[in-house]
This record gives structure tokens, sequence and C-alpha cells, in this order.
């Protein structure tokens, strides 16, 4: 497994190593004690599969507060996406700062997204598939948003994506609170 830093504390790239043949490739996509050696030891508790049929879908930028926030580690199952992580944690030196890649099926890449960040993504191509394991259930009441398009992501995307109204009526990140702080 390869772990890449971004430059914002915590959030981390995982490309797992694939094993192919003729019959296509084999992946270890986590591997508990394998993170624990690397120093990252997390808990998952749940796995979310989500499908997005148009590309251009936007989904995000999402965050769950706490008691119930949540680590995710997210990869893309098919197709690809443009995955994007925004530091909100009050005091972080990268608070406000955003980090975005590609996930893909064929690249294999993984975003690991602590807590204290806002996630959100968009399809480059149709029938996008997003898998992310998470280390807290999902608490209706903790669930919260920020508006797509007020944290300067550059999402290299020239039409109107396509949204929820959840995220439509998400609040600006200037008119946000973060419930987050930095615990250095």
């Amino acid at each position: 497994m390869q772990i890449e830093e971004t430059g914002l504390p915590g959030l981390k790239v995982l490309t797992p190593a694939r094993f192919g043949d003729a019959r296509g490739f084999f992946s270890e996509s986590w591997n508990r004690r394998r993170m624990q050696e690397a120093g990252i030891d997390l808990d998952f508790v749940q796995d979310n599969h989500s499908l997005s049929r148009e590309a251009g879908t936007l989904r995000g930028l999402h965050f769950q507060a706490p008691p119930h926030a949540q680590d995710k580690l997210v990869r893309c199952g098919r197709g690809a996406l443009f995955d994007v992580a925004v530091d909100i944690r009050k005091g972080s030196p990268s608070c406000g700062n955003w980090f975005g890649i590609e996930l893909s099926a064929e690249n294999g890449r993984q975003l690991l997204v602590p807590k204290g960040f806002l996630h959100g993504f968009i399809t480059r191509v149709p029938d996008t598939e997003v898998v992310y394991k998470c280390t807290d259930y999902y608490a209706p009441d903790c669930d919260g948003a920020v508006a797509w398009d007020s944290c300067g992501i550059d999402w290299d995307f020239g039409g109107t994506p396509v949204l929820s109204e959840k995220d439509a009526a998400a609040p600006a990140l200037a008119d946000f609170d973060s419930p987050f702080t930095w615990e250095g």
C-alpha cells in the first residue's frame, strides 16, 4: 500500500497494490494491521455505496458533526470522479484549504478523509459508483452540508452540476460555523 500525504494534516491518499493477470486484478483495499503499522488506526463500522447515473453529478460538500463525526476511506468502484476534501477545523493551519484528486476504478486510489473535513465529489462519467468506509454510524441529527461552490474549489467542470435539494440549499462556507476544532 502506497500512502501519500496531501499537505492537509491527516488527509492522505492510499493506493493499494494491484496484482493482475489475464482475468483482471486483485487488490487489498484495507488491512487494519498494515494500516496500524503505518500509523493509521481506525475502526470502521459502516460501509456505504452510491451510484450516480449522470456525469456531472455533484454530491457534497458533506460532514457529520460530533459526537458522530466520521473518518472516511473513499474509493471508486466503477467509473471516475473528482473527490474533494476541505479542512474546516477551527485553528488548523490548513483551515479553509481544499484538496482534490481523481479516483477511478482504473487507478485504484483511495482518499482517507479525517473528521473535521467537508467531503464531496463530482462524477466524470455516467454510472459512477463510490464505495466508502466510515468510523461512525450515520446520525441524521449530525448530518450537515456546505455549498459546493463556496470554498474556491476548481471542480474542472464547465456545465451545471446535478445536485440534490439538500446540496442546492446548503449554506456558504462564509456563513458556516464549524463544529470542529484543530487538536494539533
